[in-house]
């Protein structure tokens, strides 16, 4: 019989967990540079490096999964905090509004990482072409959950990554590899609720629905009942499933959602408070004062003034 002159890996000389987040971190540090956050050519990916921990952030995670080569970081979805690091990714699987912070990050050793969005399509497509085994979702889980990295999704990863040095094969070869890096996804059991989300016919499904209709119309006035007919959900039905998703009610989804959009405007287009709480769909500018101030910890103006003077601080968008 004929023999190959390949050599064969034995499971002792086979990459670790350790060295291939070395590996990807080095590919990371290389093509971000000094850049805090690049947008990269391949769709969907981006590249993010920190070099200090960060006070907490209020912002808006979008169906993702984040993965760091380095450092740590900690999210707080309204009461449960979920932390990552090169040991967990974090997966969320619908748009959400959370509190984010670095932990752990500094010159010497910044925090590496890459945030690869979810596309829906792609995950349906890969339901109905693939026989996946992935448990039932879980009854009680959220839409954002942490899970173990494994060999295989760092390896896949770093092939990623590496496109960025060959971007004539980015198009024909992105997509395949995304599309991996979902299929590794939906085999853990982080998947369940992601794969929830995907299958019509499944509550999940209907309520993500709402949640979208919500997302997209935040400015606008809106009825519990309007959002239970939209889903095709019973009101208490959709309160139950709203909160396991998101941990909070609808209304209160949506106050979030206005209150950080305000926030985005008065940092970034220097709009007064009074024309960003009118914009965001307030209708009493001294309601809007009280609920910023709860949720930001002082009232608009200051707050905006502590952040352009706090660069350690950012508005957070995965």
């Amino acid at each position: 019989m004929r023999q190959s002159n390949q050599p064969v890996l034995s499971a002792a000389d086979a990459p670790s967990k350790q060295d291939l987040s070395a590996l990807l971190a080095r590919k990371i540090a290389r093509s971000i540079g000094s850049s805090e956050r690049l947008i990269t050519q391949i769709p969907g990916l981006a590249l993010v490096r920190r070099t200090a921990p960060t006070e907490p952030c209020c912002g808006t995670y979008t169906p993702s999964v984040i993965l760091l080569a380095q450092g740590s970081k900690q999210v707080t979805l309204d009461q449960t905090t979920f932390a990552y690091n090169p040991s967990r990714f974090l997966l969320t699987s619908l748009d959400l509004p959370i509190v984010s912070q670095v932990v752990q990050a500094s010159a010497a050793k910044p925090l590496l990482g890459l945030v690869l969005q979810v596309e829906m399509p792609i995950i349906r497509e890969l339901l109905h072409r693939e026989e996946i085994p992935i448990g039932n979702a879980p009854s009680d889980g959220p839409a954002m959950v942490t899970g173990a990295v494994t060999v295989e999704l760092l390896s896949v990863c770093c092939r990623l990554v590496d496109l960025l040095a060959a971007p004539q094969d980015i198009p024909f070869l992105s997509g395949h590899i995304q599309r991996e890096i979902l299929y590794r996804l939906l085999r853990g059991p982080e998947g369940a609720r992601l794969r929830a989300i995907a299958t019509s016919g499944d509550q999940s499904h209907h309520t993500a629905r709402a949640i979208a209709w919500l997302r997209d119309n935040y400015t606008k006035p809106v009825r519990v009942e309007q959002l239970a007919e939209l889903a095709g959900m019973g009101v208490s039905t959709l309160h139950h499933h709203f909160r396991i998703l998101t941990h909070m009610s609808p209304l209160r989804y949506q106050k979030q959602l206005r209150l950080q959009a305000a926030r985005g405007r008065m940092l970034l287009d220097g709009t007064d408070a009074s024309t960003a709480a009118f914009e965001v769909g307030y209708e009493s500018v001294s309601q809007f004062n009280r609920e910023y101030s709860r949720l930001f910890g002082q009232p608009p103006m200051r707050d905006i003034k502590t952040l352009r003077a706090d660069r350690t601080t950012e508005l957070s968008i995965a």
